[in-house]
């Protein structure tokens, strides 16, 4: 009779005993880890493709027009899709400035030698500074700085004027900078409600002037035979589709500069191409996920090959991609899509189309801006958004139902152990039993054996 080992007997037979819910628990945790590491990658591809989208919302406009000036230190030029290329000769004679004005040197005074004074703007804005409670410290004078503070809490300023003691050269003054741009923005005060001394003398006197209240003044051709054109600031929107935002004014007798507005299709291009490159990047991830392997290769079925919700929204994207938006298809804009599901950009149609209709691209593609959602990208993003918002999306609800799987996987398994060492041991305790009785059965035939001899 062989001999029995009772550890290896019993660790045979436990396993044998849990083998099967052993293998089955084994299987539905990979499954869950197969998900949740799935549902990753899915959240992280919508995360990226969203992003792309969000960031082409953030132009002025797909279709890119350049502007450039013969003079770049005169003016700065953005462009939106609604320009018109061509050149346009400008002249400016004059920037926009708000006024800064400075009283220098106001003596401290007693604060019953205050009152109250009126800080007016062109524009008609004005509010009331009352100094007799501006004494902060106490002292029973009026200081420069208690009196830029009064001014600047005074109630219906609201940022009207910026009052500020500053100290240049040994010269105290305080400085009064108007928030309104323009001739609109030029400060006067009404010091008559104040009592008569060396304040009220001061402040009803000059001021120096460090800056104009002074409107943007520019003409659309030659100084004096173009179209004159003045506004309170800097920022001109004259022409369609073009802002130009003011640096410094040409000198007396300059020749115009031109402002050169032409279209600029490499960056059109680009920015198509980003599009097509996130949509294609999204579609080789959900390609991966949905894939049904290969028996005959031995290839396994990924996470979600019958995942019906997976499939539905990326049919629901791709659907997205053949629907008009302002009477134009992503076809017309050179933009097809294959039997995969897979872009591909003809650069020579798209010009072709925005060359008939400018504003083509910002009809079909929208954008994807929180709270301005429209075009694909917004009914894009809007799909995406139902399965990667963190609150209420597919992905986060998913998630949470594989945790709460693998959970109770562990919590099975933590059960199935207890039985495997529950058999371990109950087998253990009764092939050593065996063992012991095996042993002394030998010890017996041995002393038998000996006694015939």
């Amino acid at each position: 009779m062989a001999d029995i080992n009772p550890t290896s007997m019993a660790q045979q037979l436990a396993t044998a005993y849990t083998q099967s819910a052993q293998s089955l628990l084994d299987a539905q945790s990979k499954s869950s880890k197969a998900t949740a590491a799935a549902l990753s990658k899915l959240q992280g591809a919508l995360q990226a493709f969203d992003g792309a989208l969000k960031s082409l919302s953030t132009k002025p406009s797909l279709a890119q027009l350049s502007a450039t000036l013969s003079n770049p230190a005169i003016a700065n030029a953005s462009v939106s899709a609604s320009a018109s290329a061509g050149s346009y000769p400008l002249f400016v004679e004059q920037t926009a400035s708000s006024q800064q004005i400075a009283f220098q040197d106001l003596p401290a005074v007693p604060v019953a030698m205050g009152g109250s004074m009126a800080v007016q703007l062109g524009n008609g804005a004005a509010f009331n500074v009352d100094l007799n409670s501006a004494d902060a410290d106490g002292d029973g004078t009026l200081s420069q700085t208690e009196i830029a503070r009064a001014i600047n809490q005074a109630p219906n300023n609201a940022g009207l004027v910026t009052a500020m003691v500053m100290t240049a050269g040994g010269v105290t003054q305080l400085m009064l900078s108007s928030g309104v741009s323009g001739a609109a923005g030029g400060i006067t005060l009404d010091t008559s409600g104040l009592n008569a001394g060396d304040l009220k003398t001061k402040l009803s006197g000059p001021s120096v002037e460090l800056a104009p209240a002074r409107d943007a003044v520019v003409w659309l051709g030659a100084q004096g035979s173009g179209v004159r054109m003045q506004q309170s600031s800097n920022s001109f929107t004259a022409i369609s589709g073009v802002t130009l935002t003011l640096l410094q004014a040409n000198k007396p007798g300059d020749v115009p500069v031109t402002l050169s507005v032409a279209k600029d299709d490499g960056a059109t291009t680009a920015n198509v191409k980003s599009f097509v490159d996130a949509w294609n990047g999204l579609e080789k991830t959900l390609d991966e996920l949905t894939s049904v392997g290969s028996a005959k290769d031995g290839v396994a079925a990924a996470a979600f090959a019958s995942d019906s919700g997976v499939r539905a929204l990326r049919d629901r994207l791709g659907n997205l991609l053949r629907q008009s938006y302002g009477g134009l298809s992503l076809r017309e804009l050179g933009i097809s899509v294959d039997r995969n599901g897979a872009l591909a950009l003809d650069s020579a149609r798209l010009n072709k189309t925005l060359a008939a209709t400018p504003d083509a691209l910002d009809k079909v593609f929208g954008s994807a801006a929180a709270g301005a959602a429209s075009g694909l990208m917004g009914d894009l993003s809007k799909q995406v958004d139902q399965w990667t918002n963190l609150g209420s999306g597919q992905i986060k609800q998913r998630q949470s139902s594989v945790q709460s799987m693998q959970k109770a996987i562990g919590q099975r398994q933590a059960r199935l152990d207890a039985q495997y060492q529950q058999s371990y041991q109950r087998y253990l305790k009764q092939f050593t039993q065996l063992q012991n009785l095996q042993s002394q059965l030998g010890d017996t035939s041995s002393m038998l054996a000996g006694l015939s001899v």
